[in-house]
């Protein structure tokens, strides 16, 4: 039986269909999800974020700002993996003082939306948990 994985089967060419770029797509989202644990925390984070957007009620617009903040942070991590990956397959096992340079950008990326998507939940929530609060006492 024949590996999918065989060098002699490997694409190199371009995708052939949208069903073929749809699936190379599909096993790059799976690839960061499995190998990068910030990506799972990530996803999380934004599940607990959606889970509370449900609870509170969120308006439209309120959706739409959470939807943004969670999908760029996740961009970011994406982006932040990319170029982790690039570094290593050019740098290798040596230490190479552009490759951490480039390598920081993008983790400083990750948390300058991360930082963005805290200032999104606090306009959002903190309303929202304090009007809830009143209302228990």
């Amino acid at each position: 039986m024949a590996s999918k994985n065989r060098p002699d089967r490997l694409q190199v060419g371009k995708n052939h269909s949208f069903l073929q770029s749809w699936r190379h797509a599909w096993n790059g989202l799976k690839t960061v999800v499995i190998e990068e644990r910030n990506m799972r925390t990530h996803l999380v984070l934004g599940a607990v974020a959606l889970i509370a957007g449900w609870w509170v009620h969120l308006s439209v617009n309120e959706w739409l700002w959470l939807a943004l903040a969670i999908f760029l942070v996740m961009l970011c991590e994406i982006n932040n993996t990319i170029a982790e990956n690039i570094c290593d397959m050019v740098t290798g096992p040596h230490f190479n003082p552009l490759a951490k340079k480039i390598k920081d950008i993008a983790a400083g990326a990750v948390v300058f939306s991360a930082a963005f998507a805290v200032l999104v939940g606090v306009i959002l929530f903190a309303p929202k948990i304090w009007e809830l609060a009143l209302d228990w006492f």
